[in-house]
């Protein structure tokens, strides 16, 4: 397994496999915190312009705006917030009362408090500082 905080930018993304992750930021140091904190993902590489989330086998990269100025996609980010209204992301093997506990407490915003679902989990959803919607979610007995 590669050293996160170290392995140089091109070795790292020659490196990634399967689907990738990759939210736009205002604030990375603040998403990185929430994430931290809320779900209880670890962090590396933590910088104001950039961050990995782990989870499991799973790389969340924040990458600020200004790291996406010269790609198109940053025109199509809304001024106002959410900014990330549209996508979940399940972050499965994480209990959402516990994470429900760790957002009440750091202040974040619930959206959806936890519930058994018809389709085997018991989940949650929480809203990141800008508004990115994760879901920890355990299967039912």
């Amino acid at each position: 397994m590669m050293d996160l905080e170290t392995v140089p930018a091109g070795e790292f993304g020659r490196s990634l496999r399967g689907l990738g992750v990759n939210l736009l930021c205002r604030d990375v140091r603040a998403v990185a915190g929430f994430l931290e904190t809320v779900p209880g993902l670890s962090i590396h590489r933590l910088s104001d312009d950039f961050a990995l989330a782990r989870h499991c086998d799973v790389l969340i990269q924040l990458h600020s705006d200004g790291t996406f100025r010269a790609h198109p996609l940053l025109a199509l980010v809304p001024e106002n917030p959410p900014r990330g209204g549209g996508v979940q992301l399940y972050l499965f093997g994480i209990d959402p009362d516990e994470a429900c506990a760790r957002a009440d407490a750091a202040g974040a915003v619930v959206l959806e408090r936890p519930a058994d679902k018809p389709h085997g989990l018991r989940e949650a959803t929480v809203l990141s500082p800008e508004g990115h919607a994760f879901t920890p979610a355990v299967a039912l007995p």
